[in-house]
Formats: C-alpha cells, structure tokens, sequence
C-alpha cells in the first residue's frame, strides 16, 4: 500500500510548489520553499512581504493567516523556522511566531510567541517551554513513541 501511495508523492511536491508560488504572487507572501502551506489554508496578505514563513514549517488544513487588520491595516505576520501551525489555527495581524514552535489546532494567535514553545487555546497561551523539534514542528521524541508502539 504505501509504495502505492509514494507514486504521488512528486505530484503532491509539484501541486504544492505551485500552490506556494500562487500565493506568493497573489497575496504578497514569502513562503520558503522548504516550507508547505495546506490547499486549503488560506493567507491575506494585501502586500508584499507582508506574510513571511520560515524554512521547515507546515501551515495545517484550514489555517487562516491574516495580515490585514480593519482599523489599523496592514499589520505584517512573521512565522519562524521549524513551526507547525496546526488546522484550524487563526494567526491575527502583527503576530510574531518565533523558531521551532507549535500552534496547536483551533488556536487563535493574538499576541507574540517566543521560540520553543507550545501555544494552544482562544486565545492561544503557552501551554509548554523549551521544547525541541524537528522540520515542519516535529517534535523529537516522536520517533521513539511509536517505536514504543510497534513493539
């Protein structure tokens, strides 16, 4: 079954590259090319430059990051490196997320995030502190839980 599945994987990368490049042109973002942004995230930008996503960082399943606020308007959003941004999230305007943090799924991100953290919650909190992860907010140890797992 999986090696089924693997004769997608250069259609998914190719699908996404140009998902990336669509928004980059559209919405004004910079989404490193390491980086995978869900189909059905979405990102309001309304300027160049305006949404910046670091390397090794995954946006989730119906994310919305959102660069404009209807007051003071354009309020830059600025995601670190090795960041997971978990499905359903809402990033509002002028946030910034540090390196290697995870946003857990449904969190609405009001305020600035320092790096290696868990953050969760309406409005989202720091649920831990100096976690370690990987690419795309992978946390270290997950590797050894479901070796745990298959034994």
């Amino acid at each position: 079954m999986s090696r089924d599945l693997n004769k997608f994987r250069k259609i998914r990368q190719v699908v996404l590259g140009a998902r990336r490049r669509w928004l980059e042109h559209r919405t004004g973002a910079h989404i490193h090319p390491t980086s995978t942004v869900s189909l059905s995230a979405t990102i309001v930008g309304g300027a160049p430059g305006a949404i910046e996503i670091g390397e090794y960082t995954l946006v989730a399943f119906k994310s919305l990051l959102l660069a404009i606020d209807p007051i003071e308007g354009l309020r830059p959003i600025r995601i670190g490196k090795r960041c997971f941004i978990g499905g359903g999230a809402i990033i509002l305007p002028g946030v910034t997320i540090a390196d290697e943090v995870i946003v857990g799924a449904g969190s609405v991100v009001t305020q600035d995030v320092p790096a290696r953290c868990a953050v969760g919650g309406n409005p989202a909190r720091i649920l831990k502190r100096d976690i370690e992860v990987g690419p795309y907010g992978r946390l270290s140890y997950a590797d050894e839980n479901q070796r745990k797992n298959e034994i």
